[in-house]
């Protein structure tokens, strides 16, 4: 596929996700840059925002499959990895897919559930794989996980450890609408006397698995790769942080700034990708240390001085007419 084809696809699915999706452009950007990019997403908001809806709606504009789980501190890992059951009609047992086995899944309050459930969801995550009494299964590709985290309710949860959080291609906030935003969805509601909503599919999974694949073909200069090495370094080099961003980080935004580009109609990348992206792909990789995080000090902080400490290579010449995303 193309960067003319990829950005002329990306605005379809943009333009069916907002028929249900009001406002949000940052947000939804972001989202189809992280499912293009083949990651993970962690969206960190209060309930009521649109999570469910946004996740639904690129799952239904994609042509994917979708699974939605509620995380509850009684989840088993077999209730989302699925598991042997007697089949009769066989003689024996037979394995029963899980909602894992899906395209695009919601985990809807992630941290609610136990450590064994944790332990499931990761190997799912990273392996692409399921363990049910000693037998792996593959899950379907693509496998994305959109989870959500409730910032405010606390008790009963458990903190994602980790090795979880950093899985995590990148980690956002929705935020609320603006008054006008917030008029047009109760105009649409009263139009539409239904509460459900459904985004028309524009394309299909194997049109989908190509636009993945498309972004492996996005060139990245040397210069922008060091750049992108720098700003990582930058996070482990400041006095605040406890922990600084891993290498996975690095491989995190460079997967992103290449999908950006793609999207944007490019086939190469320029700082502005980088920069578009730094925060949301690094800051929860960042462990900041006790006293700068009383004093409110967070990731972000941390990653919003590597940017500005760090020097911004020369951005690399491209056909004409092409545009950011």
């Amino acid at each position: 596929m193309s960067p003319t084809d990829a950005s002329a696809l990306a605005e379809k699915i943009r333009q069916s996700v907002r028929t249900a999706v009001v406002g949000r452009g940052g947000p939804v950007d972001m989202i189809l840059t992280g499912l293009v990019a083949d990651g993970h997403l962690l969206i960190e908001d209060l309930p009521g925002l649109g999570k469910t809806l946004m996740a639904r709606s690129f799952a239904l504009a994609l042509g994917l499959a979708f699974q939605r789980i509620q995380f509850t501190a009684d989840l088993l890992p077999h209730d989302i990895t699925g598991g042997e059951v007697l089949d009769g009609s066989k003689g024996g047992f037979t394995f029963r897919p899980g909602p894992l086995f899906t395209n695009v899944l919601l985990a809807d309050e992630i941290n609610r559930a136990p450590p064994k459930v944790q332990s499931a969801l990761l190997e799912a995550m990273q392996e692409y794989q399921v363990t049910s009494e000693r037998t792996t299964y593959a899950l379907p590709r693509p496998f994305l996980v959109l989870a959500t985290e409730n910032p405010l309710e606390l008790e009963g949860t458990y903190p994602l450890p980790e090795a979880q959080v950093d899985r995590f291609l990148l980690r956002l906030k929705v935020g609320y609408p603006d008054p006008g935003e917030e008029r047009t969805i109760l105009a649409r509601r009263r139009a539409r006397t239904d509460d459900r909503v459904d985004a028309p599919a524009v394309t299909d999974l194997a049109t989908f698995r190509g636009l993945q694949l498309a972004v492996e073909r996005v060139e990245l200069d040397p210069s922008v790769a060091g750049y992108i090495v720098d700003l990582v370094r930058a996070t482990r080099d400041d006095a605040r942080a406890e922990v600084g961003a891993s290498p996975r980080g690095s491989l995190a935004l460079q997967k992103l700034a290449r999908a950006r580009a793609l999207l944007g109609g490019r086939d190469f990348v320029v700082p502005d990708d980088v920069k578009a992206f730094a925060e949301p792909a690094l800051a929860h990789r960042i462990v900041v240390k006790p006293e700068p995080w009383i004093r409110g000090v967070r990731g972000e902080a941390i990653v919003r001085t590597a940017l500005e400490r760090t020097a911004v290579p020369k951005a690399p010449s491209g056909p004409a007419g092409a545009k950011p995303f």
